[in-house]
């Protein structure tokens, strides 16, 4: 029997209710527009091929899912990262509370048609970025956790493990480096509320606010809402953290089960970096009737604590659902998490990479730097060769120097869209190792 910790009492009254059963929730069947399949299980070890079914589009797992924060991959049209053959996009939900109107996209008939996307949307709860921008605990933990935003320049003369090395804090797990002025202004029973970082206002962000603006937003997988606890955090605040949290995903999935709307769930096992605590995580979670299972919170100081850590409860996790782990997605994680199990992994990696010079070649699962010097005389040579993309089709590596060099923004957008075609590449490339019994 799993331990339990819901022993620490708070003045707070939701730390003292007991959590809402399996067999309190009505009945729910997603199976009309939702559908996962296992369509291998590999001998050499836990990886699998799977394909999720949703009302836009096909999901084949293991797959990467590109950030589209606002809506759009930064520097990328919808239309063109269709064309890169990514299969899902995140969108994160805070942003577009803050930054537009969900009323009027639920009016447009949701993110599908607004931004003219038709493939699988996934967005989050907006928890992630409220407790990230603004957690009480979080300013005492400005260096020592994988959250930190390190934001070092590289020189010509770096090598690639070098630059991977500083990337690798701020990109396994963390934010996109910006500074931003929202904070939290309070938590409650109820939610969250924080002050916008574009105009001030008060926003208030829970468990049946935040699936309201995602029905508003219609996207195909949606998150109940979480808190993000800091990796430093005392124990005992780490208990109560996971508690709330379990109470709000609970009035998150009661609150989707009344207007499904074609939408599928996820739940977010949370826990820390305490293996018990996750599991007692994994076990009230997966006794709810969500569709499919995230794994959130802080995982750890490093990639080897990361590792560590879904390497004890992956085999904890139900194979008959979707996972997904939130926020990973550099390529040295991703060579570590997919043989242990997981189907699907969100960052924004690729899409900064490129802004920050990094081509990434999908075959050797490695990048190289556009500001390179050697690249300047490279005149009859695309970015990557095997690549079909439309910058490696259309133009040299010295003409994307050149405007890297220049400064041009155009150079933005024919890296995003290499690095992004480069990774769908690479999930194609595990998908047929996984099938091969390679990986």
């Amino acid at each position: 029997m799993i331990k339990r910790f819901y022993s620490v009492t708070n003045k707070n009254r939701l730390y003292e209710l007991p959590l809402i059963k399996a067999t309190d929730f009505p009945e729910y069947d997603s199976s009309d527009y939702f559908k996962f399949e296992v369509i291998h299980q590999s001998k050499k070890s836990n990886a699998r091929v799977t394909k999720v079914t949703t009302p836009h589009g096909i999901i084949m797992q293991p797959n990467f899912v590109p950030v589209g924060t606002v809506g759009t991959i930064k520097y990328l049209d919808p239309i063109s990262t269709k064309d890169t053959k990514s299969q899902l996009m995140f969108v994160n939900t805070y942003h577009m509370v803050v930054n537009s109107d969900p009323k009027l996209i639920e009016k447009a008939g949701g993110l599908h048609k607004f931004i003219n996307y038709q493939n699988p949307i996934i967005t989050d709860s907006g928890g992630f970025q409220v407790f990230s921008l603004g957690h009480p605990e979080s300013k005492n933990n400005e260096n020592n956790n994988i959250n930190n935003n390190n934001n070092n320049n590289n020189s010509d003369n770096n090598n690639n493990v070098d630059v991977l090395n500083k990337e690798e804090k701020r990109e396994l797990k963390g934010m996109s480096g910006k500074k931003y002025e929202g904070s939290i202004a309070s938590i409650k029973d109820t939610g969250v509320e924080f002050l916008s970082y574009k105009n001030g206002d008060t926003i208030e962000l829970g468990p049946i606010s935040s699936i309201k603006y995602q029905k508003q937003l219609g996207a195909d997988i949606i998150i109940p809402f979480d808190e993000l606890p800091p990796y430093h955090m005392d124990e005992k605040k780490i208990l109560r953290s996971l508690h709330r949290t379990h109470h709000w995903e609970a009035t998150s999935l009661l609150e989707h089960i009344k207007d499904p709307r074609k939408q599928a769930i996820y739940s977010v096992i949370h826990g820390g970096v305490n293996i018990e605590m996750r599991k007692q995580s994994i076990e009230y979670l997966t006794s709810l009737p969500f569709d499919g299972i995230a794994l959130g919170g802080s995982l750890g100081k490093d990639r080897n604590e990361m590792k560590e850590l879904l390497k004890i409860i992956m085999p904890f996790i139900p194979k008959n659902k979707p996972n997904h782990l939130l926020g990973i997605g550099d390529l040295e994680s991703i060579t570590s998490i997919i043989p242990l199990g997981i189907d699907s992994f969100d960052s924004s990696y690729p899409t900064r990479s490129a802004r920050h010079g990094q081509i990434i070649l999908a075959d050797q699962q490695s990048f190289f730097l556009i500001k390179n010097q050697e690249n300047k005389q490279k005149i009859d040579e695309p970015l990557d060769k095997s690549c079909d993309c439309h910058a490696c089709k259309n133009y040299s590596k010295a003409y994307i120097h050149h405007l890297f060099k220049s400064h041009e923004q155009i150079y933005f957008t024919l890296a995003t869209q290499h690095n992004l075609r480069a990774m769908a590449r690479l999930m194609e490339n595990f998908r047929n190792k996984i099938l091969n019994d390679e990986v």
